[in-house]
């Protein structure tokens, strides 16, 4: 069972998304939040699976909520971080990834979508919209060149197989994919996958798509 808490500072919102994911056999809510400070304090004392920020502020309180939330890494069962945005607010991403946002879905997207995303970020896995991802490449190729030093030395801890399996991350594939390209088994590439959040400190593999590009072991199409 995956327990969510939703925060949306609108109540027939938090209602529609409370009804459509409690329609869920395997979905829990566990709570609502109405602003990012009752987010922090309800996902310590809940500490649901999920996260789902939708209709949040952006800018720096949003980034900062996701931070906050994302960030408590010392709990025992630490959330993961959903994000629900609308169109125009791509530029956003970025930012929120780096804090360490999981993922990111569309307002419109359909029901069924949301459900499937949360199930995936509780997994540990990344959901990342193709608009999503185009601003993050857009974002990065304008800010790769400011970021020089921490990532270097992280990425200079990766072996040889490690940075295949970073890239591989990195363009999408899944683990069932990178263990045939790769021709290793999907036990061996999980084991990789986990390595290199640890050794690069990522909680997640949408930080470690963030880190591949940052710092251009993985570049951006023109």
């Amino acid at each position: 069972m995956v327990s969510v808490l939703v925060v949306n500072d609108q109540s027939l919102q938090r209602l529609a998304l409370r009804m459509l994911l409690a329609a869920e056999p395997d979905i829990d809510i566990a709570g609502e939040a109405t602003n990012g400070a009752d987010a922090v304090g309800m996902s310590a004392a809940l500490r649901p699976d999920v996260v789902l920020l939708a209709g949040h502020p952006y800018g720096a309180e949003g980034i900062d909520t996701v931070r906050r939330v994302a960030g408590r890494q010392s709990l025992p069962h630490a959330p993961r971080v959903l994000v629900l945005t609308s169109t125009g607010h791509e530029e956003y991403a970025y930012a929120a990834l780096r804090a360490g946002a999981d993922g990111f879905l569309l307002e419109d997207a359909a029901p069924g979508e949301l459900a499937s995303a949360v199930r995936i970020v509780a997994a540990g896995d990344a959901v990342v919209t193709p608009a999503l991802t185009r601003a993050l490449i857009d974002a990065v190729r304008e800010q790769r060149t400011a970021r020089p030093g921490p990532g270097v030395s992280g990425l200079d801890t990766l072996t040889g197989r490690e940075r295949d399996v970073l890239i591989a991350v990195a363009c999408g594939w899944s683990n069932a994919e990178i263990a045939e390209r790769l021709a290793i088994a999907p036990t061996t590439v999980k084991t990789h996958v986990s390595n290199i959040l640890g050794k690069i400190g990522a909680r997640a593999r949408v930080q470690a798509v963030t880190f591949a590009y940052e710092t251009g072991l993985v570049r951006p199409a023109a």
